[in-house]
């Protein structure tokens, strides 16, 4: 008798425990507010650096868009590093961005009583 009370009160702690501990990670409408302000303000940050890699490459077609035959192989030779020249800032740009895009996510907003 007394070992079937022992295990009922063990059960009983158990539920309890799971139960507080289950309220406890559960985040307040301001809490998730936050978090979705946050997780916004990165995927903006993302989509800038989707735009400017965008536009990176649009340059850069652009200028060896103007190598052809009939220019010396110098030009085509600048306007093929140049190309490369502007892809890769732009990538750089962008890199910068994400950088900082993960940043604001792990930058997760503390918590208000």
């Amino acid at each position: 008798m007394k070992h079937t009370t022992t295990l009922r009160r063990f059960t009983l702690c158990v539920f309890a425990t799971a139960g507080l501990l289950t309220l406890a990670a559960c985040d307040s409408k301001q809490e998730n507010a936050r978090e979705d302000a946050v997780e916004k303000k990165a995927d903006n940050m993302e989509n800038k650096a989707d735009a400017v890699r965008d536009a990176g490459e649009r340059k850069a077609d652009a200028m060896e868009s103007k190598k052809s035959m009939s220019n010396p192989g110098a030009t085509n030779d600048s306007l093929e590093k140049s190309a490369d020249a502007t892809r890769n800032a732009a990538d750089a740009t962008a890199d910068k961005i994400e950088d900082n895009a993960d940043a604001v996510r792990d930058q997760s907003p503390a918590p208000t009583p």
